[in-house]
């Protein structure tokens, strides 16, 4: 009977709308996340460290340049669900003219890469050019591929984001295998990328193919600049929160420790990276909430409970093997992390809530979170500014610091939500005839 009993509490669980499309895109990043570190281990081992560190800096500045489309994915995830929520028809134009838009900044990052490649060749002692501007290709193309994704989690069509996520990775890791193969070396690791990217490009539009039908209304892009700022402001924030600390240990501290505190924080985002589709699938959903005039506690509840259960998995298995994670990810040499995997632990699931509130201040474009996330900035750099006499004590401050502005995000998030209400989501002039 007991066993029974679970078991329908585990399907009706299952039946929860949030819970499947939280499962449907945690598994989408686990596969994207899982391909990543298989693409760097196969370039690793094939390439040598020696050649490995170009690919290592060529996809460093890769990742630099995915902030904007970070930024446009939120900007129009939200756009699209306040469409949707109201049932305007004007996705195809939203799709349309945000590509076209997006075009301009995209050929000239292209231009200025052609321009610069051959002193930022020399400057990295790369042996060819052709690696940086297969680079520049591929962060225009990104800023390309937000446009689809964005316009799929406003959607809320998870199962085709989820995909979208993981077959560009899978992609690239078969790629760079091939090309690897062949005898292209760093040229054809970036070149995995590209075609990643392009193949995930084509396949957001194939997902967005029903929206090409018929005529839609014409959206007025201008009105979401203002929200532009704001989802630049949680999105920096955040990112400067889990690097910041990173830069710091490694300017105060010996060079031993700086690189045991590297390896922490890498351990730390893995939980946070774990969690991070929870905020995707909360975003569109708030929105759609507050636009329908429905309340979205229930759903900010449900939400932390999900990042927090799988986060508390992840918080075990650094708890009873934290000798293991170390010597699987780092090896022996950086057994001096064993005793900070657990405090380390609690730090990523601490951002990931943290995250996962300044998502939803996104999604009903309340500013007030600004100076708060930027206190929490600011309050971390200066603990770790005073206090860094060993590795410990870093990690001490970098978790006080982000407690505390979680305790400050929750405050704020219970004074607002009593008050949310349509016109909280709502831009002048969505859309025009």
């Amino acid at each position: 009977m007991q066993r029974l009993g679970l078991s329908e509490r585990l399907a009706q669980l299952l039946q929860n709308r949030l819970v499947r499309q939280n499962l449907v895109l945690f598994f989408g990043g686990l596969v994207a996340g899982i391909g990543g570190f298989v693409y760097h281990a196969i370039a690793g081992r094939v390439l040598g460290p020696a050649t490995y560190g170009q690919v290592a800096f060529l996809i460093a500045v890769y990742s630099v340049g995915t902030g904007p489309a970070l930024i446009l994915i939120v900007v129009l995830a939200r756009y699209t669900a306040m469409l949707n929520a109201r049932g305007d028809p004007g996705v195809r134009s939203l799709l349309a003219r945000t590509v076209r838009l997006i075009a301009i900044p995209s050929l000239l990052f292209i231009l200025l890469t052609a321009l610069f490649a051959r002193p930022i060749a020399a400057f990295e002692h790369l042996g060819s050019t052709i690696p940086i501007l297969i680079l520049g290709f591929s962060i225009a193309l990104i800023w390309q591929v937000a446009i689809p994704r964005g316009i799929l989690q406003g959607l809320q069509r998870f199962t085709a984001l989820s995909l979208n996520l993981s077959l560009e990775l899978l992609i690239r890791t078969a790629v760079v295998i091939l090309l690897l193969k062949a005898g292209y070396a760093v040229s054809g690791a970036m070149a995995a990328v590209f075609v990643g990217l392009a193949f995930v490009f084509c396949l957001g539009l194939y997902s967005l193919r029903d929206h090409f039908r018929g005529i839609g209304t014409r959206v007025r892009l201008r009105v979401m600049a203002g929200f532009s700022l704001t989802a630049a402001a949680g999105i920096i924030g955040v990112q400067i929160l889990y690097n910041q600390d990173v830069i710091l240990a490694e300017h105060y501290l010996s060079s031993h420790d700086g690189g045991i505190y590297g390896g922490l924080n890498k351990i730390g985002t893995i939980l946070f990276f774990l969690t991070l589709s929870v905020s995707q699938v909360l975003f569109p959903r708030v929105v759609e909430a507050v636009a329908k005039d429905q309340h979205p506690g229930r759903i900010l509840l449900w939400s932390a409970g999900i990042l927090t259960a799988l986060g508390s998995g992840a918080l075990l298995v650094f708890l009873v093997l934290p000798g293991l994670v170390v010597g699987v990810l780092f090896g022996p040499s950086f057994r001096d992390a064993i005793p900070l995997v657990f405090p380390v632990g609690v730090i990523g699931l601490a951002l990931s809530l943290d995250n996962l509130l300044v998502q939803f201040f996104m999604a009903v474009h309340d500013r007030v979170f600004v100076p708060i996330l930027a206190l929490g900035v600011l309050v971390e750099g200066t603990l770790i500014f005073l206090f860094h006499a060993r590795v410990g004590q870093v990690v001490a401050d970098v978790l006080v610091a982000l407690l505390g502005l979680l305790v400050l995000l929750s405050v704020r998030c219970y004074l607002l939500l009593p008050r949310l209400r349509p016109e909280s989501v709502a831009e002048p002039q969505p859309a025009l005839p």
